[in-house]
């Protein structure tokens, strides 16, 4: 029975393992690199250890040193959490091989579906539909201009190990062709170790929709609904909700379906996700799964009222799952900010620093996933995400509202952040009237620059003003003490003056 955990993470992610963890009287161990000394999943964690210098490779990607930290905690399982070491083969063997149980699925699984390239024929072989293109890596050999041009213009050149956007290139003509594969190729080398890229048909204003997956060592599967993921700067999600604007029940469960049997594939367990691209027709292909938990899984509990991280835990540890697939039920409606410290007018560059103050928003039906605090400073290490708003409502309406009203409320200054934007894009009509897609950003470009206030400038400015005017109060106050306070010695001669008499 699993009674500690390590969590092989920092941030948010952390330590909303570990709220799970000590809900299930589960001790937590914190690893943490030297710069996140004073991270809030340090000062959470039951026991916290340090495994290294600042950049990730030398501290959250060294494996050794955090089954090292395992073994010397006797810790019964390690969760990786999501980036870093989570949708690392390698990593799950060794924990594995040291007698510690992984919180998520098995090496093969991650090494099958990681590699996009073995995930589309795996896909292909098991009757999902995928999205027309090579099924094979290809390679010095291959006349790429000639496997282009069969497919058809728009493609998209795709790292075979990649994610997060990383070694990925729209061509929209053969004269882009060769020099967006080179970069591909390149990019996904220095950010994979791996240069293999494939091919795909661009498939035009496409909704990105997915599915989360639960599925036991028992040969349970199901599926949680979906979440439309379509509002992405970068191929990198910024808003997501559910259920999606653009499903239908019938397509629901169709596509849930298919969800399921591509999880069945390679014998899933745990929590993951099979991601779809959708297009206006309701046509939908098998885009990826991600083997670990998403960022974005909090909305999906909010409308299904189960703890994903808790069924991650309990599967781990050889449990059967807690529902059936009729009895997972849709309550309401769920919409889920991600707030960085990046500066959206200046294309989303990382805006680290120190937080000179935060007040998070409070109330009905509003859940906020952070970890930073009033002098906390944002390292340039690593992602720039300080939290999450998650916003639940009755209906869809009034979760925008509810998320509008919440990120009103939401204020830090010290760095730069996502806030102002996000209050744009919940304002924009196409985001209001459902009517989006994986371009929104780009089609909107306009609407969300206009306007934009100076933020921290004006921040300066205010307090400034603000101390001068405090001060010109109490130089007042001083003067008038001085001028109305009696003389002690007009005082001491109306008394001899009285005394005469």
């Amino acid at each position: 029975m699993i009674k500690k955990i390590l969590v092989a993470n920092r941030g948010e992610i952390a330590v909303r393992i570990m709220r799970s963890c000590r809900e299930m009287g589960i001790t937590s161990v914190a690893v943490f690199s030297e710069v996140d000394r004073t991270s809030m999943h340090v000062r959470y964690a039951d026991e916290a250890y340090c495994i290294g210098p600042s950049p990730s490779n030398e501290s959250y990607l060294k494996m050794d040193t955090i089954l090292e930290v395992a073994i010397k905690t006797n810790a019964d399982a390690i969760h990786p959490g999501y980036g870093f070491l989570s949708e690392n083969a390698e990593f799950a063997s060794k924990v594995l091989a040291a007698g510690i149980k992984f919180v998520g699925p098995s090496p093969y699984a991650i090494s099958a579906m990681g590699d996009k390239v073995t995930a589309r024929e795996l896909m292909q072989n098991s009757g999902v539909p995928v999205v027309p293109g090579t099924k094979k890596p290809l390679s010095i050999g291959d006349d790429v201009r000639v496997i282009a041009k069969e497919i058809g213009y728009p493609i998209m050149i795709k790292a075979s190990a990649g994610g997060g956007g990383k070694g990925m290139r729209l061509v929209k003509a053969e004269s882009e062709l060769m020099s967006s594969f080179n970069m591909a190729k390149s990019e996904a080398l220095s950010s994979f170790g791996n240069d293999t890229v494939y091919i795909e048909k661009y498939i035009e204003s496409p909704h990105h929709i997915e599915f989360q997956i639960l599925a036991d060592q028992h040969g349970n599967t199901i599926h949680l609904f979906e979440r439309e993921c379509s509002v992405q700067r970068r191929h990198q999600k910024v808003v997501e909700e559910t259920p999606s604007p653009h499903m239908t029940p019938e397509l629901r469960h169709k596509m849930g379906q298919y969800a399921v049997k591509a999880a069945q594939s390679v014998n899933y367990v745990g929590a993951g996700t099979i991601e779809f691209l959708v297009d206006d027709n309701h046509n939908f292909y098998f885009l990826e799964m991600n083997t670990r938990l998403q960022v974005e899984h909090p909305i999906t509990e909010r409308i299904t009222g189960i703890d994903i991280v808790k069924e991650q835990i309990k599967i781990a540890d050889g449990e059967k799952l807690s529902y059936a697939q009729d009895e997972v039920i849709m309550h309401g409606h769920a919409i889920e900010c991600r707030i960085y410290a990046e500066d959206p007018q200046n294309n989303f560059m990382p805006c680290p620093g120190v937080i000179k103050h935060i007040t998070e928003p409070l109330g009905l039906g509003v859940r906020t996933d952070g970890y930073v605090y009033k002098g906390y400073e944002i390292p340039i290490f690593y992602d720039p995400m300080i939290s999450k708003l998650i916003i639940w409502a009755k209906t869809r309406d009034e979760a925008i509202a509810r998320m509008k009203r919440a990120l009103y409320e939401y204020k830090i200054t010290g760095v730069k952040t996502s806030i102002p934007f996000l209050e744009k894009i919940m304002d924009t009509p196409d985001f209001k009237n459902g009517k989006y897609d994986t371009h929104f950003i780009e089609k909107n470009k306009d609407y969300l620059e206009i306007g934009e206030p100076c933020e921290l400038e004006c921040q300066d400015i205010a307090m400034f003003v603000a101390y001068l005017d405090f001060m010109k109060k109490q130089q007042y106050k001083v003067r008038d003490n001085v001028t109305n306070k009696p003389s002690a010695w007009k005082e001491f001669g109306k008394k001899r003056n009285m005394l005469r008499f």
